[in-house]
């Protein structure tokens, strides 16, 4: 009776502690994965620092160089900033499925606070907003430093690769600009052939040199300046048509703001005088329309930045 006993106690025993060991591996389990979901990394950005989740399911992106790059490496979103333009090859995020979270200078923080973001992504035109948009959720300046424009760049792929585990994908992008922009360079770095970069809106003209905001033409593509000493600011130099003859460069690279800001583009007639026309550029037909919408909305994107290269190429060709 005492040996009955005995054993059956000893079974209990035996059947208490593998229980405890398959609740313990279960809870190891459930530990690990739930540490897995919900790691987290630390972004340095220009503005500060953000603790973000890794593959954050509720984005908002106000740049759109940002989204286009996130667009490539198949990430989806949750907010745009539909109340501006997008580029054409962005138009998907038009249709309701994306909520809309205001312009590129003006965020609907009322529609953002009530859609929960896990993260939001900036660049210039929102930095003003910054705190407030901070105190929403992680909020992570993404824009490019013109004045160090594929370092940047590229800075600011990996860290959306990273966020979203899409680094390799990522580095295969980035390795297929790197050749277009080598090829290009190698076209125009024999030449001595110059350049000029032009932004036209309401009738007026400014002129963009080395370092400024459409400068990769000259710092990263190669294209040798016109003039070396334009005046390197965001809003670029104002200009006169007798400056662009006296000036007279090989290439004259235009982007029409209008085009996307009113969707009333005239650049052409806009270029299209006395002056103007006495120049290389012209008698060579090398004035060279930049598509805006790649060029001022949506720089510094994988896809932005590869019909870059290929839109000067084939305009000085």
């Amino acid at each position: 009776m005492k040996k009955n006993l005995f054993s059956a106690l000893l079974i209990a025993m035996v059947s208490i502690v593998l229980a405890a060991c398959g609740s313990s591996s279960e809870t190891s389990s459930k530990a690990a994965s739930s540490g897995s979901s919900e790691e987290e990394i630390t972004i340095k950005h220009e503005l500060g620092e953000a603790v973000v989740k890794k593959n954050p399911k509720k984005v908002v992106v106000f740049d759109f160089g940002a989204l286009d790059t996130l667009d490539k490496l198949g990430v989806d979103v949750a907010g745009v900033a539909k109340s501006s333009t997008l580029p054409e090859y962005l138009s998907k995020y038009e249709s309701d499925q994306y909520e809309n979270v205001g312009s590129l200078k003006e965020p609907d923080f009322e529609k953002i606070y009530s859609m929960e973001p896990d993260l939001i992504l900036i660049s210039g035109r929102q930095s003003s907003a910054y705190e407030e948009l901070n105190d929403i959720a992680p909020t992570v300046f993404i824009g490019v430093d013109h004045t160090n424009y594929m370092e940047s760049f590229k800075n600011n792929v990996k860290t959306l690769a990273k966020i979203f585990d899409k680094e390799e994908l990522a580095e295969k992008e980035l390795t297929k600009i790197d050749k277009k922009i080598d090829a290009l360079n190698e076209k125009v770095s024999s030449s001595d052939k110059k350049g000029l970069i032009t932004l036209t809106t309401g009738g007026k003209v400014s002129a963009y040199g080395p370092g400024s905001r459409f400068g990769i033409i000259h710092d990263v593509f190669g294209v040798k300046a016109a003039d070396r000493d334009i005046e390197a600011s965001n809003h670029g130099m104002s200009i006169t048509f007798e400056y662009i003859a006296k000036t007279n460069p090989d290439y004259l690279f235009v982007i029409d703001r209008d085009k996307v800001v009113s969707g009333e583009g005239n650049a052409s007639k806009v270029f299209d005088n006395e002056l103007v026309n006495k120049t290389k550029a012209a008698q060579n037909d090398k004035i060279i329309y930049l598509d805006p919408a790649v060029w001022y909305l949506s720089g510094g994107g994988l896809t932005s930045v590869s019909e870059m290269v290929k839109e000067v190429e084939e305009g000085i060709n």
